[in-house]
């Protein structure tokens, strides 16, 4: 069984004990985190489409940790004008373990 759920603007394709990196939520490591905004769920009776979401169903996680990933660099060059720019980012996420897909 699969579940397609949103979270962070994203889409994640997630199934039973799947581990997965999301964008960072606010809850300890440790907790549980329900997500409701499921948009499909499959398995071996057939396909369900939401519209927009699957009506009860609902996808229940464990945080792992609070994370950072690595650092991506911008760099930005005008030629010729002696123009140049560099930054760095490190994005910080959550790292889940789905526990449970409750199709209702």
């Amino acid at each position: 069984m699969f579940a397609v759920i949103r979270t962070g603007g994203k889409q994640y394709r997630v199934t039973q004990d799947v581990v997965l990196k999301v964008e960072k939520l606010e809850a300890e490591a440790g907790s549980t985190v329900t997500f409701t905004d499921v948009l499909a769920i499959g398995g071996e009776g057939g396909l369900t489409l939401g519209s927009p979401v699957v009506a009860g169903a609902s996808v229940t996680a464990t945080v792992i940790a609070q994370d950072r990933l690595d650092k991506v660099i911008i760099f930005k060059k005008r030629r010729r004008q002696n123009s140049r720019r560099k930054n760095g980012h490190r994005q910080c996420v959550t790292v889940l373990r789905v526990s449970a897909i409750n199709a209702a």
